[in-house]
């Protein structure tokens, strides 16, 4: 009897529909070979969705991600949505997933392939090797908190421009460990090392992280190795040394920007997937959603330039996290960093050595026929 799984595909604007593509060949590669079945339904959601029906992500696309084992999302966004109005621009229906679905857990790992390190902008001993995880809260924080918006501020003589614009960092004690006991378990699969990081030194919000982070670790993870850094001190070690760190754990505001900055270590966005996982459901398997941390590169859609690498290793991480099938995802790992080894490239990786770039299906098809060949 094969495993099945539910899975909502929503390819989104840009490049999002032709690196989806090539995920699914590698799910009908599975499907094929390794006797799972999966339940495959698709939709709209950013810029894609507006056009079609004048809102960023329907209340019937919302409903299907809440119930499906596993959401995978291409991209959204792009120049033509800039003029919209705020409520109702593409990156409103990611947020709206991510805040209903109530993916708490943003993973973003930053793998530096050994065949790519030269690509990175440090050195090659900096990054060779360097395999970690950043878990970013993701539903709480200075994006969310309230009050917020810009208001006249009439009354102050002293403020030329007559306005103020308003963002409110908050965080409760359940927010902060919950995502520390994510952080935590994955250590603890990993070389059980957790750097939690934050600015407690000028932020009360931060006082409270340490001490709640601190609190998981003491009473639920004592066997798990933890420090905390202050998180622009974080920023320079990411740069300074990377391989210093195993999983970090971090705020929303902080984890957009230092996970941004682990990503260029390994030398493209083209590469880099994510995750983002909130509680169990009935099932036992997280709500989760699975996407590229590349944009929608508007500017190269539809001429197979894409690289499909990041949303295939999305599908990985959906493979590790919402199907439990930590094999499968290690076999598919292993193809693409065969197919890199070999010297096959799409545009975004191409050194100054020069050669022929393939194209988005060709990536594919080597990724496919890799794995055939595990």
């Amino acid at each position: 009897m094969s495993d099945s799984y539910s899975l909502l595909i929503l390819p989104g604007d840009g490049i999002g529909p032709e690196v989806m593509a090539e995920v699914v060949k590698v799910i009908d590669w599975f499907g094929a070979n390794r006797g799972m079945s999966f339940d495959i339904s698709e939709g709209l959601v950013g810029g894609a969705s507006y056009d079609a029906h004048g809102t960023p992500l329907t209340d019937e696309t919302m409903v299907k991600a809440q119930v499906v084992d596993a959401v995978l999302l291409g991209a959204v966004g792009g120049p033509k949505y800039d003029l919209l109005d705020f409520s109702v621009k593409p990156e409103r229906g990611l947020l709206r997933l991510r805040k209903e679905m109530d993916l708490y857990a943003n993973l973003r790992p930053a793998q530096c392939f050994d065949a790519l390190a030269d690509f990175s902008s440090l050195k090659r001993e900096v990054v060779a090797g360097l395999d970690i995880l950043i878990v970013r809260e993701l539903t709480s924080g200075v994006y969310f908190g309230e009050p917020r918006g810009i208001h006249s501020d009439d009354n102050n003589p002293d403020n030329e421009g007559g306005r103020v614009g308003i963002n409110t960092q908050r965080y409760t004690s359940g927010e902060i460990r919950r995502v520390a006991r994510s952080a935590f378990e994955l250590a603890r699969r990993r070389n059980n090392k957790v750097c939690s990081m934050e600015k407690a030194n000028v932020m009360e919000s931060g006082i409270l992280w340490r001490e709640e982070v601190q609190w998981v670790h003491d009473n639920e993870y004592p066997d798990v190795d933890l420090t905390h850094m202050y998180a622009d001190n974080g920023a320079m070690q990411l740069v300074r040394n990377p391989r210093q760190f195993d999983v970090i754990v971090t705020d929303n505001l902080f984890g957009d920007l230092l996970s941004d900055a682990a990503a260029m270590l390994t030398g493209s966005l083209g590469m880099l997937p994510s995750a983002s996982l909130g509680a169990p459901m009935a099932n036992g398997r997280p709500k989760a959603m699975y996407e590229p941390v590349h944009g929608s590169a508007p500017d190269i859609a539809g001429q197979g330039k894409a690289n499909p690498i990041a949303c295939i290793l999305s599908f990985a991480m959906a493979l590790r996290y919402s199907f439990d099938q930590g094999q499968a995802a290690s076999d598919l790992e292993r193809a693409v960093e065969k197919v890199l080894a070999d010297g096959v490239r799409t545009a975004d990786l191409m050194g100054p050595e020069g050669g022929t770039p393939v194209s988005t299906a060709e990536m594919g098809d080597r990724i496919v026929a890799a794995l055939s060949q595990a």
